[in-house]
């Protein structure tokens, strides 16, 4: 493994009744609050109310910003920060998914520049400081919770870029009650297990060599979430089936699997395109598009990487069987996994045909003509894993 140096400063407060939690985690940075949240389930679900209740309790004034997007857009990003501009405030408070908390980061940033936002998310410009912030999670998804990264999308011009800003985009705290996901719809709850599994994935899929610790870390996650997965959607009200996948999406993508090498990230890189141009749900693109690129890079140099997995996670047996013909079996499980759970598998899925193959394509190239550490893929892999999709 390379040398390493892992810091993560945001502060995990997690179980039942911990939002009692917040009113001392607030207090500690002020009491002009900006509440960011997405398309009002959680006035339906009585999360609002009660989040209210808390900032009550420390006379916080407070301020909201509704209507996040399930791709969090530039313009929803602008708004958040005229409001804290124009109202002096102290903190700010994502109550949601990762889409919510991901738009909270960028408000964050750019309460405190004069640049646009948009410059920062595409690294024209840096970032130099954040206003303080918090989280209330509502979702298992992403595990924006317990990291710095944030992905925001330009509607208007149909992009979206993975950005972050240590140590400025790290949450201060972030409160996680399995109660709170208990009304997750059904389709919700299976793409944020595919995101997670997927965030793994992507850390699973690196060229450094001895890595074992992190290798089982990777695989028990994976393990689990494959394990736990039909229980929850058996009962979507299993408070230990919910507690078990939201402590998984958080040590998914806290960089604790990670530490000492760098995972690929490609898939994630094709799903934005896709998603900027499409504006589907991301873990459904994801569904879609890993295995395809699983297939895609598979090689004799390779091989060994997915066979390790296709045994460990998805039990193949590799008797009288070649290296390769073990990793696809792996791959196929994978899919059929994630089939099995209700997620997409095609992109006709949503209604994606061959005509936006190249519009997609030029967009993993926008950045660099290159991507992806594990293999190196360019817009002509692009073209070919999405017709793959198709």
């Amino acid at each position: 493994m390379e040398n390493f140096t892992y810091h993560n400063p945001t502060k995990l407060i997690f179980g039942k009744g911990q939002l009692d939690a917040l009113p001392k985690e607030v207090q500690a940075h002020g009491k002009k609050v900006l509440m960011v949240y997405g398309g009002g389930s959680i006035k339906r679900n009585g999360i609002y109310d009660n989040v209210l209740k808390k900032l009550a309790e420390i006379d916080a004034e407070v301020f909201e910003l509704p209507g996040v997007e399930p791709n969090p857009r530039i313009s929803t990003v602008r708004k958040g920060v005229e409001i804290c501009k124009s109202e002096g405030i102290d903190f700010i408070l994502a109550v949601g998914g990762g889409s919510t908390i991901d738009c909270t980061k960028a408000i964050a940033v750019g309460a405190k520049t004069d640049v646009d936002m948009w410059d920062v998310v595409t690294k024209k410009e840096k970032a130099t400081d954040a206003l303080p912030f918090g989280t209330v999670l509502t979702l298992a998804a992403t595990g924006s919770e317990m990291n710095a990264g944030s992905v925001i999308t330009n509607w208007e011009i149909n992009e979206k870029h993975g950005w972050g800003a240590a140590p400025y985009t790290f949450p201060q705290f972030s409160i996680l009650d399995p109660e709170h996901t208990m009304t997750v719809p059904r389709d919700q709850t299976i793409y944020g297990m595919v995101d997670m599994m997927s965030h793994v994935l992507e850390h699973y899929f690196h060229q450094t060599t001895n890595t074992p610790i992190q290798d089982r870390f990777c695989e028990g996650i994976l393990n689990t979430v494959i394990e736990t997965a039909p229980k929850l959607l058996d009962n979507l009200e299993s408070y230990e089936h919910r507690e078990t996948v939201m402590l998984a999406g958080t040590l998914a993508l806290n960089n604790m699997l990670n530490m000492g090498y760098a995972g690929d990230w490609a898939t994630h890189n094709l799903e934005h395109a896709v998603s900027a141009v499409h504006d589907i749900p991301h873990g459904g693109g994801l569904a879609i598009l890993f295995p395809h690129w699983m297939r895609h890079v598979l090689d004799e140099q390779n091989v060994a990487r997915f066979k390790q997995l296709a045994v460990r996670v998805f039990d193949v047996d590799p008797s009288g069987k070649s290296d390769k013909e073990v990793a696809l079996e792996g791959i196929d499980k994978l899919s059929e996994f994630w089939m099995s759970i209700g997620a997409p598998s095609r992109l006709a899925d949503y209604d994606i045909d061959e005509s936006t193959v190249e519009v997609m394509a030029e967009k993993t190239v926008t950045a660099r003509p290159e991507f992806g550490r594990f293999k190196k893929l360019t817009k002509q892999d692009s073209i070919e894993i999405y017709k793959a999709s198709l």
